[in-house]
């Protein structure tokens, strides 16, 4: 009989989704307990029952066991199996926070992935949509997984009733190629997607008109689309949300965004998307804050090689990645300072030796 892999085991909820997917790829069973044991309102909530469930149709022979109180849980990953898989996320959370996951395991899959998942398109949360195809899919084509990667935006849905769809569609690769990514660049142009569903179609140019005067100091080449969805294609609420990303000359992607509040306007929301994109690429580096942990997670899993990456200041959920990635495939990152003579640099160059990972799960042709 096989040996099976020792248990690895967290307390608290936070950072859920990564210990999940770091197990399902590792093939190391995770326990997690204490989950919100001292809430009002113990246990599990409801989008990551449902991120469990996902998890569970996406993949062949997982068992996951949830303690009564739903403060625990155990998972024993299987295979990642692909296909076409449909989803109906809760309106408590929005897609974002189900497709970053299954961007990670999606490229290590059996058969290529057709997901679909129906639900909130944009929150403020988690990354929206138009941010997840336009900078994440980029980033995981530095990484070879490109012939027929998609993201299409069927329905869009703004909370709090939702009723969006979109389809996510990704290739299988046999292995990450290694990163060498070190110049950051110059940022050469700034594209947005402005869009206002079962609200006035005169929103989204007011949001662009705002966000070019505060653009248009920085650099002239901005391109912001104005997306209109009509009749059933546009949700059951009423919503707008602008997502901009500047691009560098050596394809680095920086990106922000911002999304309508109750009795805010689309000028405060082009403000606040226009100034934390500037505040993004101030930070400086090659990958942007929100896919650190994706860009870091491809180059552990890279070919036994050493990928560099130059980025800014790791995030909290960056730290803590790094050490759950140590304790899943024991591999560390050297971090050093990206000009060490200059002391005021906050850039860091990070490095690892890759594992050498291969989809085993894939279909021999």
């Amino acid at each position: 009989m096989a040996q099976t892999a020792p248990i690895v085991t967290y307390s608290g909820h936070q950072h859920l989704r990564q210990r999940l997917v770091l197990s399902i790829l590792s093939g190391k069973p995770v326990r997690i307990d204490a989950i919100r044991s001292e809430d009002k309102n113990p246990g599990l909530r409801d989008y990551e029952v449902s991120l469990l469930r996902l998890l569970e149709k996406a993949t062949n022979g997982t068992s996951i066991e949830i303690s009564v109180t739903g403060t625990t849980i155990l998972l024993k990953p299987g295979i990642i199996l692909g296909g076409p898989v449909t989803h109906d996320c809760p309106l408590s959370r929005s897609v974002g926070y189900f497709l970053e996951p299954l961007v990670m395991l999606a490229p290590f899959s059996k058969k290529p992935f057709q997901l679909t998942l129906r639900g909130i398109t944009t929150d403020d949360s988690d990354l929206s949509v138009d941010l997840i195809r336009t900078v994440t899919l980029p980033h995981l084509q530095l990484f070879g997984v490109s012939d027929g990667l998609e993201l299409r935006i069927k329905k869009r849905g703004a909370p709090p009733e939702g009723g969006g769809e979109v389809q996510f569609i990704c290739p299988i690769i046999k292995q990450p190629k290694t990163l060498n990514f070190v110049d950051p660049g110059k940022v050469k142009r700034i594209r947005g997607i402005a869009h206002a569903v079962r609200v006035s179609p005169q929103f989204s140019s007011r949001m662009i008109d705002s966000g070019r005067s505060v653009l248009n100091r920085y650099i002239p080449d901005i391109y912001l689309y104005s997306d209109v969805y009509k009749g059933d294609e546009s949700g059951r609420s009423p919503g707008y949300a602008l997502s901009l990303l500047a691009e560098s000359t050596t394809s680095a992607i920086h990106c922000s965004e911002a999304v309508s509040k109750p009795g805010g306007t689309p000028e405060d929301v082009a403000l606040l998307a226009s100034r934390a994109l500037l505040s993004e690429i101030r930070r400086g580096g090659c990958v942007d804050r929100k896919h650190q942990s994706l860009v870091l997670l491809m180059m552990v899993l890279g070919s036994e090689d050493v990928g560099r990456c130059r980025m800014g200041e790791p995030t909290a959920r960056t730290i803590q990645f790094l050490r759950d990635v140590r304790s899943f495939f024991g591999t560390s990152f050297k971090i050093v300072s990206a000009n060490p003579s200059d002391p005021s640099c906050t850039e860091l160059l990070y490095s690892c030796y890759g594992t050498g990972y291969v989809n085993v799960n894939r279909t021999l042709a």
